[in-house]
């Protein structure tokens, strides 16, 4: 349901005016600690490394931010003290994401991320110019990466603790984040676990990989800034926990576009291999839905053993439909998502941008 009444700004340009504040709040953060350690050379390196690590993102976190901000905020949408609240979550949520991803790395073993090197990536070349054997070299990228997701996890909290000084919304937002680490964890350890499995018997279904992806990314990434963004300008619960439930299906529906593309995707527009996920024995909603067939399993079972190509695999899975089976998953949890948006009284704004969204979700590329 949408409000007669709306902002009569465009809304792109709005949106820009607030990217480059969240950019400033983020260059900002960054400016002051850099030299707090002085007694550590490392320090500064690590410091310019994890700040290139969050600047130049799409901000998809601080953009959910701002748009469930402003659907409730009314009036106070044009005080510009209560936007700058907003501009700190948002940048807290942008440097919870990468956070994340730093540890996310680290526990995948990927050095590189979208064809660059990760922060661990650089701290191992660093220990092999210096001279340390290959495996010393990768312990001191993956633990300086360890380090370097902690620090910014830490910067995350601080700003998403501090963006208002209202005591009774800033619990709320600061609840809402808390929720979302401890649920990011839960969902790493889960798809780690899943995935030990490596096409075997006990390979999850596809509501297991749903609810781990579910935790993993879609709750920091899209549930929780619309639920904070909502409950920081001061919406009833109620209507924040259901912007956030249509914000926790669009995020799986991302994700499980998100693993089509990492097996059928153009790797020159997503910058990730097609090969990486089958040849790890990631467990995703393509491999449950191939494993119910008995020439999938077979394939899958001769490409953990190495005794067959991804290639083979990806042609298994093709014929299976399981590419199909995923798409059509990711399109009935974003129909979900239109029909949880539609009991909102959103503005007709916000209401628009919500549902580009939902297209860009399932026609997305990269």
């Amino acid at each position: 349901m949408t409000s007669e009444t709306d902002t009569a700004a465009d809304p792109t340009a709005v949106w820009d005016v607030f990217r480059a504040a969240v950019d400033r709040e983020l260059d900002e953060f960054f400016d002051s600690p850099r030299n707090r350690v002085p007694s550590s050379p490392g320090f500064p390196v690590m410091w310019d490394r994890i700040r290139h690590q969050v600047v130049g993102g799409k901000l998809i976190r601080p953009r959910l931010t701002q748009i469930a901000w402003r659907s409730f905020a009314g009036e106070s949408s044009t005080d510009s003290g209560r936007e700058a609240e907003c501009v700190r979550l948002a940048a807290s949520f942008e440097m919870l994401h990468a956070a994340l991803i730093v540890h996310d790395d680290v526990v995948d073993r990927d050095w590189r991320r979208r064809g660059r090197p990760t922060v661990g990536e650089l701290f191992r070349r660093d220990a092999v110019q210096a001279g340390a054997p290959e495996g010393e070299a990768e312990h001191a990228g993956e633990s300086a990466a360890i380090l370097a997701g902690d620090l910014l996890l830490a910067g995350a909290l601080r700003l998403a603790t501090t963006c208002t000084e209202d005591p009774g919304r800033g619990r709320a937002v600061a609840d809402v984040v808390f929720e979302a680490v401890t649920a990011s964890a839960a969902g790493e350890l889960d798809d780690l676990l899943l995935s030990l499995h490596r096409y075997g018997a006990e390979h999850p279904g596809v509501q297991d990989i749903l609810d781990m992806e579910r935790l993993k990314t879609a709750t920091y990434s899209f549930e929780a800034p619309l639920r904070a963004g909502a409950l920081l300008a001061g919406a009833p619960e109620e209507q924040a926990q259901r912007l956030a439930r249509a914000g926790a299906q669009l995020g799986v529906a991302y994700q499980v576009v998100d693993d089509v593309l990492g097996t059928f995707g153009d790797p020159e527009l997503t910058g990730k291999s097609v090969d990486a996920d089958l040849n790890s024995g990631k467990a995703t909603v393509l491999t449950a839905h191939g494993m119910q067939t008995p020439a999938v399993r077979d394939v899958l079972a001769e490409l953990a053993a190495g005794r067959t190509t991804v290639a083979s695999a990806r042609a298994a899975l093709t014929a299976s439909g399981a590419q199909e089976a995923a798409v059509a998953v990711a399109t009935d949890l974003v129909d979900r998502a239109r029909a949880t948006l539609d009991g909102l009284p959103l503005p007709a704004a916000q209401r628009a941008e919500l549902d580009a969204l939902c297209h860009h979700v399932l026609n997305r590329d990269s």
